[in-house]
């Protein structure tokens, strides 16, 4: 049996993975400050500890650690927002290279808002434009550690992922919520291109690259059609057969994420994301459609 670690894995993403990959015949065991579970392991993502044994003989290390960007971003957040994506990063890196037998092949989380604001030009691997601010700056900073460690005997792989949809979790839910409230329409102008990916796709991808040996770098986890803020809003609203959704003016969403204690970026900037790379290794999506994967999810 496969053994696969996923150190942060006791939040959303982390759940769908343990349970896709539990189904498919693996054994995944799960890095957590809280652990409760038989196949939980403590890890504080600040000190190496006994890391190194957890690592040593497993097939793949699956890096999912870092403060939630979900908060609003003062000094306090983006300090822990750095280090725990970093200095868990290279806590990591170090303890694969000292295990005996390292892990075949560590993918770490990264982001697809790594890449600037687009209404128009889609972002690739290839040719994104990777622009200048704290949520840019972060994912440069998250990627530049997981790169600049020499892991000889490890493929690496860094994921650039979208807005998962989820059944218990992700992007969905808050949205979900506003339009069960009559608040579901378009956020802005809504013309903001929202890139996004189901969640049994997400875990589908993740095992794509970790079974091709020959693939490693960026990934960009998303459909290869972004839908827009105002399509998404109908959608949602259709599908839970709710007849009409306020709309929010900029203005609007402002005070709302400071009265909720986030950032109005999450739903303003424009993600126009495209997997360039999954799609031209020849991995195809079960949910390409939002029509049909809020029905699904819904």
């Amino acid at each position: 049996m496969k053994t696969i670690v996923i150190a942060g894995g006791s939040g959303f993403l982390g759940k769908v993975l343990e349970t896709y990959f539990t189904k498919e015949g693996y054994h995944v065991n799960i890095l957590t400050r809280n652990p409760i579970r038989e196949n939980d392991v403590y890890w504080n993502a600040k000190d190496l500890g006994d890391l190194t044994d957890h690592l040593n003989g497993i097939d793949a290390l699956i890096n999912l650690t870092g403060k939630s960007v979900d908060c609003r971003y003062n000094d306090s957040n983006k300090k822990a927002i750095y280090n725990s994506r970093v200095d868990s990063t290279n806590l990591l890196g170090l303890a694969i290279n000292l295990c005996e037998t390292p892990p075949k092949v560590w993918i770490n989380s990264s982001t697809a808002t790594i890449y600037q604001h687009s209404l128009q030009k889609q972002m690739t691997e290839t040719n994104g434009d990777i622009g200048d601010d704290f949520s840019m700056n972060i994912a440069k900073s998250w990627e530049k550690a997981f790169y600049s460690i020499t892991n000889p005997k490890t493929r690496k792989i860094a994921l650039r992922t979208s807005i998962v949809m989820g059944k218990h979790g992700g992007g969905l839910i808050p949205l979900k919520r506003l339009t069960q409230f009559g608040l579901g329409g378009k956020q802005a102008s809504g013309e903001q291109k929202v890139s996004w990916i189901h969640e049994l796709d997400f875990a589908r991808a993740v095992q794509f690259l970790l079974e091709d040996k020959t693939l490693k770098g960026n990934f960009n986890l998303s459909v290869k059609n972004p839908t827009n803020n105002k399509t998404l809003m109908a959608t949602l609203r259709k599908t839970l057969g709710i007849p009409f959704g306020i709309s929010h003016p900029t203005w609007l969403i402002k005070l709302g994420a400071w009265l909720i204690g986030t950032e109005a970026e999450l739903v303003l900037k424009s993600r126009n994301v495209i997997p360039e790379r999954l799609l031209h290794e020849g991995f195809q999506f079960l949910y390409e459609d939002i029509d049909l994967a809020l029905q699904d999810l819904l």
